[in-house]
């Protein structure tokens, strides 16, 4: 049973979603689930990109100490210099250097000849390792690279001191077939490869992530990148929990296994979810609501008689438990603080405070207070430190009627500390809600898009609202949560609106530090 290692990039690939913005706590809180979840190898973000993101890949890197972080770096010096400082303090430095290789990206992108790109990648591995006692090594569209050429780059680079080599379908292109003849050519074709671990990085344009990864695999790849549900650029990246998930289930087939806990899978996706906006289909496979579902008739009989007639995946291999009371409006602070850890937070007492009396007002409005709900608010109270809370909802009321025109009337505190009191109409209620918060402020904000998703089960659930919105030039996104759905609506917007704010003062900082 040979072991593969989990290269998780939920914070880089994953974070290039559409509408997808992360601030440093909410990368760091996911960071430490994955660490939690058994993950090998976390790529924490871009360093070379701005300063804020070089930051947190440096506060990520000195927090977690059971999974190696890594930066990317394109193969340039000042962009693996970046990478150093940021990674300089972490248990394993690490590096990902990544150069392109296929004739497309070679003729119009680097506009560079077969040797220049040896040359180059060669080049860029030695300058890193000089540095990094691990270096890994992409050749960008490998899987659309000439065989030939793709071997030449890999021993190439295996012999300046690479010692993980990632062949990436960057866009999605390769079947499985070929994929797995691929890696088979280049562990029969690098005289060296002995010396390096191979990796598959497979994107899902065609549907084909999962097959494509675990095809790799079955070629003799070492690793597996990808994100957590599956997110990324266009049709996304491997699902890491399916394929960790399919590994196990089926150890006859590939007599292969991770490090991953797999009864962690649940709750770093429910994270992922909730933190990113990106809701997770309830088809999805592993971990869709309707994964554990059965509505045919035939189905739930052969299911109630012996599991395994219908269902492969038990719900307690991925975590998922029964939803039931756990916590109710007698409990107290020690028992709130046992349950907050036991889903997985670790709050300081001023956030755990704060946490603890939403707990108890949603207890009063509330009969059943489920796992989903204290995860919802644990999670706000963990993230929410990273926003200066520039604009802050005191009170709103919402006239609507079918014979009537929609109006808000909402009071909020200004940046300055003023409270102000604005109103205006709308076509709908959502929208007059918004019309009145851009009174409030000093330019006009474009909304982008809007979803609202119930945290749990009943007509008495949580509301969880997600927007994404462009204010000040800066596109962010934000979230809200409140048992009403236009409160929730409400402090969504404020939320992205606040985000904007926090990132306008950190770029600021950064013009001022080059002045």
């Amino acid at each position: 049973m040979r072991k593969v290692e989990i290269f998780d990039t939920t914070l880089r690939d994953g974070e290039q979603s559409p509408g997808v913005n992360l601030n440093t706590l909410e990368k760091l809180e996911i960071a430490k689930q994955l660490e939690r979840l058994g993950i090998d190898v976390i790529e924490a973000g871009f360093p070379a990109a701005s300063r804020g993101d070089l930051e947190s890949v440096q506060l990520i890197a000195n927090t977690v100490k059971n999974s190696s972080v890594t930066g990317l770096a394109r193969a340039h010096q000042k962009d693996i210099d970046a990478a150093w400082e940021a990674l300089k303090q972490s248990a394993e430095p690490r590096i990902h250097v990544f150069l392109a290789t296929s004739p497309i990206h070679r003729e119009f992108k680097l506009k560079m000849s077969k040797d220049e790109v040896v040359e180059r990648a060669v080049e860029a591995v030695k300058y890193a390792k000089e540095k990094f006692p691990k270096v890994q090594f992409s050749a960008e569209d490998a899987c659309r690279t000439e065989p030939e050429f793709l071997a030449r780059v890999t021993e190439a680079v295996i012999k300046a001191g690479a010692s993980v080599v990632n062949i990436p379908d960057t866009v999605g292109y390769i079947t499985p077939k070929e994929i797995k003849e691929l890696f088979l050519y280049l562990r029969n074709n690098v005289p060296n490869i002995d010396q390096a671990i191979l990796s598959a990085h497979c994107h899902d344009d065609l549907g084909m992530a999962t097959a494509n990864s675990l095809a790799a695999i079955e070629g003799g790849a070492g690793q597996v990148e990808g994100t957590i549900n599956g997110i990324g650029e266009r049709a996304g990246n491997v699902a890491l929990e399916e394929v960790a998930v399919a590994l196990y289930i089926r150890n006859d087939f590939y007599k292969a296994t991770t490090n991953m806990k797999l009864d962690e899978i649940k709750r770093t996706s429910n994270l992922v979810s909730k933190l990113t906006g990106m809701i997770v289909p309830a088809n999805k496979a592993v971990i869709g609501d309707n994964a554990f579902a059965h509505e045919s008739g035939i189905h739930q009989d052969g299911v109630l008689k012996e599991k395994t007639t219908y269902e492969i995946i038990t719900p307690e291999l991925i975590g998922v438990k029964s939803n039931k009371l756990v916590l109710g409006k007698l409990s107290g602070r020690h028992a709130f603080k046992n349950k907050a850890i036991e889903l997985g937070f670790d709050l300081v007492d001023e956030k755990l405070n704060e946490a603890f009396q939403a707990f108890k007002d949603l207890a009063d409005k509330k009969k059943e207070i489920t796992d989903e709900d204290l995860f919802s608010i644990l999670a706000d109270k963990q993230t929410e430190a990273a926003d200066v809370s520039h604009y802050e909802l005191n009170s709103i009321q919402v006239q609507y009627g079918t014979e009537n025109i929609p109006t808000a009337t909402i009071s909020a505190t200004l940046p300055n500390g003023t409270e102000v009191t604005e109103a205006a109409t709308g076509s709908g209620s959502v929208e007059a809600i918004y019309n009145t918060l851009e009174r409030l402020l000093d330019e006009p904000v474009k909304l982008h898009d809007y979803k609202i998703n119930s945290v749990s089960a009943g007509r008495d659930a949580l509301a969880e609202v997600y927007v994404r919105i462009k204010h000040k030039g800066i596109e962010t996104s934000g979230r809200g949560t409140a048992q009403d759905v236009l409160e929730a609506s409400a402090r969504a917007y404020l939320n992205a609106v606040n985000r904007v704010l926090t990132l306008e003062a950190q770029q600021l900082e950064v013009q001022k530090a080059h002045i």
